[in-house]
């Protein structure tokens, strides 16, 4: 993809977010990386969505460094970037501050598989990353916080869980491309929600799906003998 198309990837991607009521104002971004000229586009900082155009998104190197003229890369492009370098099979990653991702972030809770419809789509409970110490916070912020996130999600296939909740901030989500890292946003809301619900209604109590289910939900739409979509011939 080149790059104006990636540009123009990323700024729908951005859009999406909007579209689907997990951003306000200029809370949360995506970005998203060509791996061939290790190259990063992402949304700018402290920009409206609705005052963006494609063209205004910023490129960096894996570094960090700006490429070209533009508008400052997001505040939150070390954490993108530590992501990136940790693990090369992310092609694109989101940030939102959905409210109720976000309350379980707050909580500093991982989400439990409560049901298939969380097993569909994310392999396990959705962790929750330590929160930062005050040196991480007061030396290298944001990167110290890409840091974390890699540290938890250590040992694990990041496309089998594709989003991850930070401690007191809010959820980041990534997949393969852009479009992928918004969805996993888009279902992480729904499955947060969803298990905020459950957890009332169960009064505390953790009625968690057994871990069979949780593999045979997973796996007949993501493992090597998939089924449940239509066949491609």
């Amino acid at each position: 993809m080149d790059l104006s198309a990636l540009k123009k990837a990323v700024y729908d991607a951005n859009i999406e977010l909007v579209r689907r009521n997990l951003v306000i104002y200029t809370w949360g971004n995506v970005s998203a990386i060509d791996r061939e000229q290790g190259l990063v586009v992402i949304k700018p900082r402290g920009i409206a969505y609705e005052e963006l155009g494609p063209e205004d998104m910023s490129v960096t190197d894996l570094e960090g460094n700006q490429i070209g003229e533009g508008l400052l890369p997001s505040v939150d492009l070390d954490i993108h970037l530590e992501i990136y370098r940790q693990f090369p099979e992310i092609g694109a990653i989101a940030h939102t501050h959905s409210t109720y991702a976000t309350a379980w972030s707050q909580a500093c809770k991982e989400i439990p598989v409560y049901g298939t419809t969380h097993a569909d789509h994310f392999y396990g409970p959705i962790p929750c990353a330590r929160p930062l110490t005050e040196a991480e916070v007061e030396t290298d912020y944001e990167r110290n916080a890409g840091k974390v996130i890699c540290e938890t999600l250590k040992g694990r296939n990041p496309l089998e869980m594709g989003g991850i909740l930070t401690a007191g901030h809010g959820p980041f989500t990534w997949g393969k491309d852009a479009d992928a890292a918004v969805a996993h946003s888009v279902i992480l809301e729904e499955l947060a929600k969803m298990a905020y619900l459950t957890s009332e209604l169960e009064g505390g109590r953790k009625r968690v799906l057994p871990s069979y289910m949780v593999k045979k939900h997973y796996t007949r739409k993501y493992g090597p003998g998939s089924y449940f979509y239509q066949s491609k011939k």
